[in-house]
Parts: structure tokens; C-alpha cells; sequence
């Protein structure tokens, strides 16, 4: 894949009268925080991909995930809502002629090495695969990793809206239904909403389907990035895959995937609007190496107090 340049902000040339011109300030009044060119000088070093910083994003990670949970599992379990908005997607599924996820669940849990796998699958790749695809664009495409980032922060940010909007049960949790829910047939913990574990987490906060956002966020970022056949072929397989398992374990509807896509499209317009560009669409290596800007004002105001 060919890399494409950036275009950073320089001082333009200068004018017939030999002066150059004043649409840029000089660094003093831009530091000072005075001229015409100040406050499009900070914008433009915000927007600049630049290295990332293994401490940042870490700590970064680890508060947004920790906030995410917080806020999701924060969200009033509307029991009597969930099971209703349940019966209304199914409804609607039946009459478009795609309702066949009960058909699903009971064939693959009718092969019990098969939905075994899947309820370990559901339970561990939706982290592995995510934070793993995450070390590989920081440690190999360190340019483009802002801008992934920000996609997958914005897409699960709006999911959480989702949440506390409309409140869905899952299909193994329906009324009058013969869902199976396979963690607790098969005695596994595919399920943070299954068995012991069931108080831990927002058993009603199954639209948008995050397993399908964060999936396909992984499997468009090495499709679009990586550059062997063979590795880009397996991140299609990898959201493809997903949908099977979030179907076959009675944890999503076929509609909550599509709430899915529609938050992860809501993330790449979010990142392209920020950076100017889709992120597979940025430089590889950042031509940005000084600190970021926030880094800069935390650094002064740390050392101001000391």
C-alpha cells in the first residue's frame, strides 16, 4: 500500500516586497498566544499524528475501558422494556424473513465441541483481538494509530448511548422462546451475562452488538493496513466469524450487529473529520516528534506548582 504525505503547517514564502506573509505569526506570538495564526497553530499540532507514548496509552486504555464499563453497567436495567424491545426486533426480523438465529442457536449447540469453542470464542477474542491489533498499528504504524484509536473510542462511546436508549434483552434471556442459553447448558463463561457472573454486567444492554463493532474495527484496520494477502483475508474472516458466534450463543440478534456497523461508521466520520483523512490514509512513520501539546501544558503546570 503506498504511503501518503502529510501536509504540515509552514511559514508560505515571501511576497513581492520581500516580507513574508502575516497569516502565520512568528513563535513568539503564537506562544504568547497573540496574532492571527495562535489558535490554528494549536489546532494543527492537535491534529497532527505524531508518535504515541506507551505510558499514555496505556493509562489511556485502561481509564476509558474502566470508565466504559462503568457508565454501561450504570445503565437501569429496564427488565420489562429490554424483554419488549426484544419481542418487537423479533417481530420485525420474522416479517423481513432474516429471524433465524433460533434456528442457528439450536444446530450449533447440537455439536458440543463446536459451541463450546464458540462460548470461549465470545468470551476472550473480543479483548485479545482488539488490544492485540491495537499493539500492532502502535508498534508498526505509529502514524496511523491517533486516528485508529479515535474510531474505536468514538464508536464505543455512541454505543453506550445505545445502551441507556434502548434497552434490549438478548435473545437467550426472551420470554415464551426456545433460546438456549449455551453457558449455562455447557458450563462455560462465554457470557459476562451468564451464570455467576450475570451481576457484573448490564444483562439488557444488547443494542448495538460491541462484538460486532469492535470485530470489524480490527478486521477493516488489517484489511486496510496489512500488506500479506493471507493476514487481510483473515481480518474479513474475523467479523464474519463473529456474527456467527454472537447468533449461535443467543447473545445478539441479527439486528444488533447492524447497530454495530452503524456505530463503527459513526467513528470513522468522527476520525476522518478530526485528522482530515481515513487512518489507513495517513503516513506510516509521523513526520510529528515533539511532545503533544497536552503533555506540554501538564508538564508546565506540574512544574509551576513544584
Amino acid at each position: 500500500m503506498g504511503e501518503s504525505s502529510v501536509k504540515t503547517l509552514e511559514t508560505p514564502p515571501a511576497g513581492a516586497g520581500g516580507t513574508a506573509s502575516t497569516d502565520v505569526s512568528s513563535p513568539a506570538m503564537t506562544e504568547a498566544g497573540h496574532g492571527p495564526g495562535s489558535g490554528r497553530g494549536l489546532l494543527e499540532r492537535l491534529r497532527a499524528p505524531r508518535r504515541p507514548r506507551i505510558w499514555f496509552e496505556v493509562l489511556l486504555i485502561a481509564v476509558s475501558y474502566w470508565t466504559y464499563s462503568l457508565i454501561r453497567n450504570a445503565v437501569p436495567e429496564q427488565k420489562s422494556v429490554a424483554l419488549a424491545n426484544a419481542d418487537w426486533i423479533w417481530d420485525v426480523e420474522n416479517r423481513i424473513g432474516i429471524a433465524v438465529e433460533e434456528s442457528v442457536n439450536h444446530a450449533v449447540d447440537s455439536v458440543t465441541w463446536l459451541i463450546v469453542g464458540m462460548n470461549y470464542y465470545y468470551a476472550t477474542l473480543h479483548f485479545v483481538v482488539t488490544i492485540g491489533v491495537l499493539v500492532w498499528i502502535y508498534r508498526f504504524h505509529p502514524g496511523r494509530y491517533a486516528a485508529t484509536r479515535l474510531v474505536l473510542f468514538a464508536t464505543t462511546g455512541v454505543a453506550l448511548v445505545g445502551y441507556y436508549l434502548y434497552p434490549l434483552a438478548p435473545p437467550r434471556l426472551m420470554n415464551g422462546h426456545a433460546f438456549i442459553d449455551t453457558v449455562l447448558v455447557h458450563h462455560t463463561w462465554g457470557s459476562m451475562a451468564s451464570g455467576n457472573l450475570k451481576h457484573m454486567s448490564n444483562q439488557y444492554a444488547a443494542m448495538p452488538s460491541m462484538h460486532i463493532g469492535w470485530s470489524l474495527w480490527c478486521g477493516l484496520t488489517i484489511f486496510a493496513v496489512a500488506s500479506a494477502p493471507w493476514a487481510r483475508i483473515l481480518g474479513l474472516l474475523y467479523p464474519a466469524a463473529t456474527l456467527v458466534v454472537i447468533v449461535a450463543t443467543a447473545n445478539h440478534f441479527w439486528l444488533d450487529a447492524v447497530g454495530g456497523l452503524l456505530c463503527l461508521a459513526f467513528g470513522y466520520a468522527v476520525s476522518r473529520a478530526w485528522y482530515g483523512s481515513l487512518p489507513h490514509r495517513l503516513p506510516r512513520h509521523p513526520d510529528e516528534t515533539g511532545p503533544h501539546p497536552f503533555s506540554e501544558a501538564l508538564r508546565s503546570r506540574l512544574r509551576s506548582r513544584a
